[in-house]
């Protein structure tokens, strides 16, 4: 087999400016131009999807940069499909770059005669010949016990950290409070806490059935603070429009959210352009539609920069795991933050 000499990038139709944006990034740290493999992905009539592979690919170390979001079935499959491409090509690693895990809210049996979908997709992605993967913020950190492949699974947490100290300077930091949407993100919320040095509140809900909640109850003193609710997904907004609520009604100076990864369907738009948040943070692991960019309370950073690197440490066998260190990402987020 021929010595592996670049890393070599293909993407899907999921997210085009990502994969564009992660390209340009990692030709600024090779200081060649690195651009993405010319391929063909097309859909017949019936839907069915092809995928042709235009350079060759043997022996080479591949990277398929392919989030699995809206329309999850399609982008799911493309993703499949285009693995299956590289493997028959002769490839000889299959990466795939997934910002946004599809399928990853169903990873355990919450009742009788379920699904377990993180699970079936994690075995579809390795029977198609994915060797390797790398995520951001999985809706739980024990889908990477589902695969018997390496996961690595990167946290916004950084990124967010450095967004929050360069718009809250000086004494507006010592008034930050971080809040935990409900008790299961406690841990990603004390996570940012940390990196800011900032108190944690949780907001306790009860729900009477799925997609409406009944009751919410915030746990800490929240008077007086600059609220930061964190969390990794946001749908439909309903749940977190009306917290941001209730931190208000509870004293909260002003309301933030920054979420990972803004699937915003159905209502979510006009929900958040309505409501009493200030601002909605999202990272652009999903692309974001014309509305999002539009809203002027939702502001998007980027994930190239750390996506760029991660991919680069995997390539020559380097740390992924440095990148959750602040001080390690800083160099690579300079210009955008200013800290």
């Amino acid at each position: 087999m021929p010595t592996i000499l670049e890393p070599k990038l293909i993407t899907g139709t999921s997210n085009i400016p990502l994969a564009k944006a992660i390209a340009r990034r990692m030709s600024m740290h090779r200081g060649k131009t690195l651009g993405l493999v010319e391929a063909r992905v097309e859909r017949f009539n019936d839907q069915e999807i092809f995928v042709e592979v235009y350079e060759n690919v043997r022996g080479e170390d591949m990277f398929i940069i392919q989030p699995t979001s809206n329309p999850a079935n399609d982008n799911l499959m493309e993703l499949l499909i285009m693995a299956d491409a590289l493997r028959r090509s002769s490839a000889a690693r299959i990466t795939a770059i997934i910002p946004y895990f599809g399928y990853a809210r169903q990873d355990r049996r919450t009742k009788a005669r379920t699904p377990i979908t993180a699970k079936l997709v994690a075995n579809m992605l390795v029977e198609a010949g994915v060797e390797r993967i790398l995520t951001m913020d999985l809706h739980a950190a024990q889908i990477q016990g589902f695969f018997d492949i390496p996961v690595d699974n990167l946290y916004a947490s950084p990124i967010f950290a450095l967004d929050i100290l360069n718009q809250f300077k000086g004494d507006e930091l010592k008034d930050v409070m971080v809040v935990s949407p409900d008790v299961g993100g406690v841990a990603r919320a004390r996570e940012l806490a940390k990196r800011i040095n900032a108190p944690l509140s949780i907001v306790d809900k009860r729900r009477e059935k799925p997609g409406e909640v009944a009751e919410m109850t915030v746990i800490g003193d929240v008077s007086g603070k600059k609220c930061i609710i964190v969390d990794d997904i946001c749908d439909t907004a309903g749940t977190l429009c009306k917290a941001a609520e209730v931190l208000m009604e509870h004293g909260a100076t002003e309301v933030h959210s920054y979420i990972t990864h803004g699937v915003l369907s159905g209502p979510a738009v006009e929900r958040i352009s309505k409501s009493v948040m200030k601002s909605l943070v999202i990272t652009d692991s999903i692309e974001p539609t014309q509305p999002v960019l539009d809203t002027p309370n939702i502001r998007i950073v980027p994930t190239a920069p750390m996506f760029a690197q991660a991919i680069l440490n995997i390539w020559n066998g380097t740390s992924v795991s440095s990148l959750f260190d602040t001080a390690t990402l800083e160099p690579a987020y300079e210009g955008l933050f200013n800290v």
